[in-house]
């Protein structure tokens, strides 16, 4: 099992960013992928989920209205759209795969998780 994330980088405030998580492995037994981000010296927060079918799609409050999380089952990709990104959108990002419902926020129910991609918002 693999999950790689790419997509991050340096954005200025207001401006957009998609996020791509590419996995390997047994993906059609999984349940759901999961976003999650980490700033500096703070717990890692959940931001966004989805359920391997992609019929249900989840976002935290503090990404919802400007993000859409999505998933290219052929490509076992999921993407996490961002836009009106602000400096406390700044953290490591990383992706997560979830076995067993339900979708969750806690981490610590995700079973793999991808090496993360850094995300830096400038004011």
């Amino acid at each position: 099992v693999q999950l790689q994330a790419s997509g991050g980088g340096l954005v200025q405030a207001g401006g957009s960013l998609r996020l791509s998580c590419a996995a390997s492995g047994r993906t059609f037994t999984w349940y759901g992928m999961g976003w999650f981000r980490q700033a500096p010296g703070k717990e890692r927060e959940f931001v966004a989920a989805i359920t391997w079918s992609g019929v249900g799609t989840y976002l935290a409050d503090s990404v919802k209205g400007r993000s859409t999380i999505s998933r290219d089952k052929g490509m076992n990709t999921v993407y996490l759209q961002m836009s009106s990104l602000q400096p406390e959108d700044t953290a490591v990002y990383y992706c997560a795969a979830l076995l067993v419902p339900p979708i969750v926020t806690s981490h610590t129910k995700y079973d793999y998780w991808g090496q993360g991609t850094q995300v830096t918002v400038s004011s």
